[in-house]
């Protein structure tokens, strides 16, 4: 794709911690880098920064996680100076907070405005309708599935042709398994105290430890598993518990009093979620609420792992029922236990060739490239639109 010459990008997220906004991002910025073009990233910061100026991407620190109406002001100013010493050419903002200082910063400076809706937000009262529709305050709207465009129009009543769907994507050279070597999961086993020759069956859940996420529903259902007799497997859960300590002992607590220390272990935060596939045999996302894309539920595909995940959002787009996968009602702790059990009596061997065809599926679908491919597309459209 060729930019604009002297082409500027001004992408506003809270911070750049984990998370697959900001992962798009990173990846959105490493694309305009690669075609020529500027790529500022407006950001409290975070463990990801590094990544971005490595890619050569640039820093712009502030308090645009803020909701404080004042510093949201603040953060404004501050936005409109950046736009016109940087002479940005586009704004694009990937959450609701930032995305006032960002709207009110671009229609300042006349410069166009896109919006990235990553999640599906609720809505219980017309104020809150209100502060939700910043997103659709721009020249155009980025849906990351078709199942949060959907959500969009019947939310909003935005033009349809002012909406497009680009899901989410994946890096294919980070995520690809003939570049993990086997070093990099002999040091997740050693991290995470899981023997070589332990031949269970290895069940993935990478995700921050956070309740929506459904950790309690799957030491529900591993007890119905051990209580039916079954102990041939190993459940990781891979993620942050950001400051929610309660959360994280009420789980802890949970597979105490289930008697499942030696079936689930919680190690933290995943650096190398890759070698983290690769260790596994399949992934799973219990989420309570639906994702609206569900990267979570993609990453392990394209590393040639089936997935089971909960039937809803977007990961009924993503899981090909019975082929790349199992979809299994939210919540649903019976249901839970024996789509697990499936997984577990399909064995290592059958687990593997599901992988292989969601391999495929995914590569083909679900790539960084194209997702980066389509931004900047609809990034000259903008550009066209107001030209």
């Amino acid at each position: 794709m060729t930019l604009p010459p002297d082409f500027t990008l001004l992408q506003v997220v809270p911070e750049l911690e984990t998370g697959g906004a900001e992962q798009s991002t990173i990846d959105v910025a490493q694309a305009v880098v690669a075609a020529g073009g500027k790529a500022l990233v407006a950001t409290r910061g975070g463990r990801m920064a590094a990544r971005l100026e490595a890619d050569g991407g640039r820093l712009a620190q502030m308090p645009v996680q803020s909701k404080n109406p004042l510093v949201m002001l603040g953060n404004a100013a501050r936005l409109v100076d950046l736009i016109r010493r940087e002479k940005v050419s586009i704004v694009h903002a990937r959450s609701r907070a930032p995305a006032f200082s960002a709207l009110w910063a671009a229609q300042s400076t006349n410069t166009p405005f896109v919006a990235t809706y990553h999640g599906v937000y609720g809505a219980r009262s017309r104020l809150k309708r209100w502060y939700n529709a910043v997103m659709t305050r721009g020249d155009l709207v980025i849906a990351n599935s078709d199942y949060t465009r959907d959500h969009v129009l019947a939310e909003h009543g935005v033009a349809p042709e002012k909406i497009v769907t680009i899901p989410r994507g994946v890096d294919l050279d980070r995520f690809n398994p003939n570049w993990v070597t086997p070093s990099r999961v002999a040091a997740l086993r050693k991290a995470w105290g899981v023997a070589e020759d332990d031949r269970r069956i290895k069940i993935l859940l990478a995700g921050r430890l956070t309740r929506i996420k459904g950790h309690l529903t799957i030491v529900a259902a591993a007890k119905r598993l051990k209580a039916e007799g079954r102990d041939n497997f190993l459940i990781v859960f891979a993620g942050d518990d950001q400051g929610r300590t309660g959360y994280r002992e009420e789980v802890e607590q949970a597979i105490r009093d289930a008697g499942l220390e030696n079936q689930i272990k919680l190690v933290g935060h995943c650096d190398d979620i890759p070698a983290a596939c690769l260790l596994c045999n399949l992934a799973i996302l219990p989420t309570t609420v639906p994702e609206s894309f569900g990267r979570a539920a993609v990453e392990p595909q394209v590393m040639g792992r089936p997935v089971i995940a909960s039937a809803h959002g977007g990961t009924t787009e993503t899981i090909v029922e019975g082929k790349t996968g199992w979809l299994v009602p939210a919540d649903d702790v019976e249901a839970w236990s024996r789509a697990i059990a499936r997984a577990l009596d399909a064995g290592p061997g059958a687990l593997a060739s599901m992988g292989a065809v969601a391999a495929n599926r995914a590569r083909q679908l679900y790539s960084a490239d194209a997702m980066c491919a389509a931004t900047l597309a609809a990034y000259e459209r903008v550009l066209d639109a107001r030209a």
